[in-house]
């Protein structure tokens, strides 16, 4: 049992709000997840959208990490291209394009601890063990700015309680998925995507359905088409909640044995596994609610 959220703001002048509105809906799961929790924002800069060819990585650690030393590090060989700033249980770096894979190179090489836990234009993505009310008031996410988040509360079930276990996972640029829900088969296509190059973090089942959803995206697909092949290949119970910059999207099995609830109004659109996380939202007297139907893909563009 864990909890899924997603929220896509529509009206822009709710988007100094969205940490608010956000922590509310987490709060509302954290029974269902008191294991840790994870929640990914995307946000436009201050003044406007990133800098042209830039590219934000979060990065995150299991174990301790002497983060203002690693920012030296980094700042020493990256010079002036690379911005660093304090974020969460980690850091999060603004580099050039081109730099993305030296910095992938330096951390393996001199911080092997050191995870990238996310990366993408608009993406920053937090993750942290213990209950979710509590990370979210320890790292001040009321205070977050953004237009798109999802979130996840998690209650471990087949692997470890950590950082790198829990969600959202992020397979590719800008793209998050969370998961409540099992897959059966996941180690049989995380074997086939091993053997055809595909690296992964954790041993957690729904990090397999991230990646061949990132694979899928990558040959070429558009976001239902993606969702479609994960049901199609992997076996289980699930809703899936996925965003990319500009898109949010849920799907349930073909049992819609995993809860999720809907809200949508012409200022947003909320998802949750339970009602009670949307129940405080803004207008949400007005809002057309509704439960997804089984592997009906729903997607909402920015």
């Amino acid at each position: 049992m864990c909890g899924v959220v997603g929220l896509l703001l529509k009206d822009r002048s709710l988007e100094p709000r969205l940490g608010r509105m956000l922590v509310g809906m987490v709060a509302a799961l954290d029974e269902r997840g008191p294991d840790s929790a994870g929640l990914a924002v995307y946000s436009d800069e201050p003044a406007g959208p990133p800098r042209a060819g830039t590219v934000r990585i979060c990065l995150g650690s299991d174990g301790p990490i002497d983060w203002d030393g690693l920012r030296e590090g980094l700042s020493a060989r990256l010079g002036p291209s690379l911005d660093s700033a304090a974020f969460g249980a980690g850091v999060v770096l603004s580099v050039p394009d081109e730099s993305e894979d030296e910095v992938r190179g330096i951390l393996a090489a001199t911080w092997p601890k050191v995870r990238v836990l996310s990366s993408g234009r608009n993406l920053r993505v937090l993750k942290d063990t213990g209950r979710p009310a509590d990370i979210c008031t320890r790292f001040g996410v009321a205070a977050w700015e953004g237009y798109l988040a999802v979130a996840h509360t998690r209650m471990a079930t087949e692997s470890a309680v950590t950082l790198l276990h829990s969600h959202p996972f992020v397979p590719s640029r800008d793209l998050c998925v969370v998961h409540n829900g099992s897959f059966s088969n996941y180690a049989t296509v995380r074997r086939h995507l091993a053997a055809s190059g595909v690296e992964f973090q954790s041993d957690n089942d729904s990090e397999v359905a991230a990646r061949y959803l990132a694979l899928r995206l990558d040959a070429g697909d558009d976001l239902e088409e993606a969702v479609r092949w994960v049901m199609k290949e992997m076996d289980g119970f699930f809703t899936l909640v996925i965003s990319t910059a500009e898109e949010l999207s849920v799907v349930r099995d073909a049992f819609a044995c995993k809860p999720a609830v809907v809200a949508e109004t012409e200022r947003y659109v909320a998802v949750a596994s339970e009602y009670r996380a949307l129940a405080e939202l803004p207008d949400i007297g007005d809002a057309t609610v509704f439960e997804p139907q089984p592997e009906e893909v729903y997607t909402w563009s920015r």
